[in-house]
């Protein structure tokens, strides 16, 4: 098996973003499958296409985005993804859409066809804490994890995709207000480990209440 994990370059003023640090401390193998490693960059119309050039260069099982999310509190499993592009600030090229469409003619949304329950309870069962997301937010996150699941639709019916979002690394927030979450990148890599761990021995999800009253 083969698992192509994705993480975005710097964005939003930050020097660095700890998802793509956090995948680069992932092992080359996980559970067995083999781990390639990709940086793609945080803007709208490319994070997309390059995740596609991977898919098309290394013929992954699975495809895991993982961006991040500050202000989270630990490692979050998406669900569900929405075809809506709404920048609160622009990205790295520039590009702030308004209330647009990722896809034309693409569904709502569409849900992660990852085990999502499965690698939360993984990454619980280790001592570390982790939940499940109903939302990947409007940004470049939702685009790269809706355009991925859209094109696995269209074109690639035998890959399984989802999106894992990562808090602040503890470096990021040392001029941030105090309280303000965060994890180590060791932290951070681990739990991205054991959330693939989860994605490579579980075909299917398991049965278990994660739902939330809001």
């Amino acid at each position: 098996m083969k698992i192509l994990v994705t993480g975005f370059d710097p964005f939003g003023g930050e020097k660095v973003n700890p998802a793509y640090e956090a995948v680069k401390l992932l092992p080359d193998t996980i559970a067995g499958a083999e781990i390639v490693k990709l940086e793609i960059p945080t803007v709208f119309s490319k994070s997309g296409p390059a995740v596609e050039a991977g898919i098309k260069e290394h013929n992954p099982d699975v495809v895991i985005n993982v961006g991040q999310a500050g202000g989270r509190s630990c490692v979050t499993v998406e669900k569900v993804a929405v075809n809506l592009a709404e920048a609160r600030i622009p990205d790295n090229d520039g590009e702030q859409p308004m209330d647009e469409p990722l896809q034309a003619d693409g569904d709502t949304g569409y849900f992660a066809t990852v085990p999502v329950k499965a690698m939360v309870q993984n990454v619980r069962e280790h001592g570390i804490p982790c939940h499940i997301s109903y939302s990947a937010g409007t940004y470049v996150c939702n685009a790269v994890m809706y355009n991925v699941l859209y094109m696995v639709q269209k074109r690639y019916p035998n890959i399984r995709a989802g999106f894992i979002h990562v808090p602040y690394a503890s470096e990021q927030v040392v001029d941030k207000p105090n309280g303000m979450a965060s994890m180590s990148l060791e932290t951070i890599a681990k739990s991205l480990e054991y959330c693939i761990e989860a994605a490579v021995n579980h075909e299917e999800d398991i049965k278990e209440v994660m739902g939330t009253t809001h």
